[in-house]
């Protein structure tokens, strides 16, 4: 469902003269497509799953964050700008993200149900929370939340 998403973004965007749209999209299908070719020989001869594309729609957002932040220290704005605009582009494919009480929520239900006592429990929480969520929340953050759960 999203690989048809982007398809039709690349050409909605390459009809429209969308140039900044066209770029970031062949960037997300050419980090698919590596992801696909490292998938094969795990079985994985379609590619991988929506809830993967998700997670690297994830990554993608979080490093051009970080670039943003490098671009502003080093004085250069019309490169973080141009990276904001990527994110603008890259959050139209993925879903309604979490709120922090939605996230705060999740987590103790995960916690619950594992049955984490402590924060050597922290791998298979954030583990779990990837499963259920993906896509849905920045996991970064989320870990700062689980650490503060499980007392650590």
């Amino acid at each position: 469902m999203l690989r048809q998403e982007l398809s039709d973004a690349l050409k909605t965007a390459m009809l429209g003269k969308d140039a900044r749209t066209v770029s970031t999209v062949r960037l997300i299908l050419a980090a698919l497509k590596d992801r696909d070719i490292a998938a094969r020989p795990n079985g994985l001869a379609d590619g991988i799953p929506d809830t993967e594309i998700l997670q690297m729609l994830q990554s993608m957002i979080k490093q051009r964050r970080e670039s943003i932040t490098i671009y502003e220290q080093g004085g250069r704005l019309e490169l973080a700008e141009r990276e904001a605009e990527e994110i603008v582009i890259i959050e139209r494919f993925l879903p309604r993200q979490m709120t922090a009480e939605e996230v705060s929520e999740a987590i103790r239900a995960v916690i619950a149900d594992i049955g984490a006592t402590g924060i050597k429990d922290m791998g298979r929480v954030m583990a779990a929370l990837k499963e259920r969520h993906a896509g849905l929340m920045d996991f970064s953050r989320a870990s700062a939340v689980v650490k503060v759960e499980l007392g650590g």
